[in-house]
């Protein structure tokens, strides 16, 4: 028996399917070698039997017996040798529908065979003539799932009419009258659309980016707000302290000055008592020792000296009267009290110029005017025109009650804008829900929707329920109008006296808020005829 050839290569002693060194190796009918395990798994798995090698049909399953004189080399050899090391499939990677045991990454994938291949069992495709034909595209996973389940057929067509992918065959029979075209032009379409998608996603994104870095310049607006509102009230509250410690000192100061005056007048009476005393002390001891004399002469010239007694006070008329402290510490108080005052007034001008800086431009709206009003061109003023006119129906028309909306409307954020009430005995103003009723008679209050305050002959309230009865300290003649959407803050202010008249809080809001206006009617007399007018904001009033 011939020696066998030591200078033959690992691959003579390798399986072509597992790559390994041959266990139980058998041979096919066409000379090809494989593990018994390894061939009979590829044809438990194939409809035809056909070797992996050089594609040989067989019509019917190989008889396969162990090539004995092989199984003896191998074992001779004792080798367990692969064949030149390829790269392992990895997460993600199409794996060799050939390989057993350990699969290699497939470098190839038939659409005919529906097979993919690593670079070793790619070679009968590139050397066997028939397999050449075949046609290999990029490694693709589940090819099973390219293929027509009707048909058996690739799917490379698309049906636009049904939307489904198809197979030649398909065009011919279901999707005959369908609009098919190429899986590619299909592809470049939806890659279009996908571009636009990808555009619009970004813009999205760019968008909310755009949201993130605005919630955060009005966080860091909110917390510059509230230092300096910190900052402010410190200042305030710490100037007043020093007022409250001023007043203390002067009337501190004043009662003790005029107790200082009290002691003094007294101390000054006590020290001139004392030295009367002092001498009418003397005057009685020489009166003692003249009266024990027994020399008649001596008594008689010493007597004449004493006739006229020392001069004093008549204490009878005199007194000290206790400083009276009445109206001091009013005194002290109504000083105090000033100055609060004009403190309070330098925090109300802040306060309304803080608010003034959210001034709207607001304009009123025809279509929403009870048939009374009537609106100047640039929508700035309303009156009462005392005549119902002929206006064609509405729904968004106030029907009974004589009022107008505004065209704009705001559903965040913060606005504030003034009226002129000049000359007016009767009003009413604030701001409404957009979609408050307004045919027939309506009920002023924050339930029905209505943030307003009114003025009449009784005075001025805030309609609410119950209304409200507000200070009125002069005849108003501009009323402010400051709305915080997001903190539920609905404000009114005296322009002209720079004063607060009124806020409701905790207003929730749920939809946008309109300015709104009502002039109300002329009285008997015909007073009440000027009108309401939406002016421009001017800070240095």
């Amino acid at each position: 028996m011939a020696c066998a050839n030591a200078n033959w290569s690992e691959e003579n002693f390798s399986c072509s399917i597992c790559l390994d060194a041959f266990s139980s190796p058998v041979t096919t009918p066409c000379g090809h070698n494989f593990c018994r395990t390894c061939i009979t798994k590829y044809w438990d798995e194939q409809v035809k039997y056909k070797c992996p090698v050089c594609n040989e049909l067989f019509n019917t399953r190989p008889d396969l017996r162990v090539n004995t004189l092989l199984s003896e080399m191998v074992d001779r050899f004792g080798t367990s040798v692969r064949v030149k090391e390829q790269p392992c499939v990895e997460p993600a990677e199409v794996p060799c529908d050939v390989c057993t045991g350990t699969q290699l990454k497939a470098v190839k994938s038939c659409l005919v065979c529906f097979i993919s291949y690593c670079q070793t069992h790619l070679e009968p495709h590139q050397r066997v003539t028939v397999l050449k034909k075949h046609r290999l595209v990029e490694p693709m996973d589940r090819l099973e799932d390219r293929m027509c389940k009707k048909h058996d057929r690739l799917l490379e067509l698309f049906c636009q009419t049904e939307q489904v992918y198809v197979c030649q065959f398909c065009t011919e029979t279901d999707h005959k009258s369908h609009t098919v075209v190429p899986l590619k032009e299909e592809y470049e379409v939806k890659m279009a659309q996908l571009g636009k998608i990808e555009a619009e996603v970004q813009q999205m994104i760019e968008e909310r980016q755009k949201n993130i870095q605005e919630i955060k310049d009005t966080v860091k607006r909110s917390k510059a707000d509230a230092d300096r509102e910190i900052a402010d009230g410190v200042q305030v509250i710490t100037a007043l302290m020093r007022c409250i410690e001023k007043c203390q000192d002067d009337l501190n100061q004043m009662v003790k000055e005029r107790l200082k005056s009290t002691e003094k007048q007294a101390e000054g009476l006590i020290k001139e008592l004392e030295q009367e005393i002092e001498d009418l002390t003397n005057r009685s001891l020489e009166v003692k020792q003249l009266s024990h004399t027994k020399d008649h002469l001596h008594f008689l010239q010493t007597f004449r000296s004493l006739k006229d007694p020392p001069p004093t006070r008549d204490w009878m008329t005199v007194e000290v009267c206790p400083p009276s402290y009445v109206g001091t510490l009013r005194r002290s108080l109504d000083q105090l009290e000033e100055t609060l005052n004009m403190e309070m007034k330098k925090l109300r001008d802040a306060e309304l110029k803080r608010v003034q800086q959210y001034e709207v431009d607001v304009t009123l709206d025809p279509d929403t005017a009870h048939p009374k009003l009537i609106l100047s061109e640039d929508g700035k003023q309303v009156h009462d025109g005392d005549e119902e006119k002929e206006l064609p129906d509405n729904p968004e028309r106030f029907t009974l009650c004589v009022c107008v909306l505004t065209r704009q409307s705001f559903s965040s954020g913060r606005f504030y804008f003034e009226v002129l009430v000049k000359d007016k005995t009767g009003w009413y103003l604030g701001v409404a829900r957009e979609s408050i009723n307004r045919i027939g008679q309506i009920i002023l209050s924050p339930e029905r929707g209505y943030w307003t305050i009114a003025f009449n002959k009784d005075g001025m309230v805030f309609s609410g329920n119950p209304a409200v009865r507000l200070p009125l300290r002069a005849e108003i003649q501009k009323v402010g109008v400051f709305v915080d959407y997001d903190e539920g803050l609905v404000s009114f202010y005296d322009v002209e006296a720079r004063v607060h008249i009124y806020s409701a809080t905790g207003c929730s809001f749920s939809e946008p808020l309109c300015p709104i206006l009502c002039p109300s009617l002329y009285d008997y007399k015909g007073d009440n005829s000027a009108p309401l007018i939406i002016s421009p904001v001017n800070q240095t009033d």
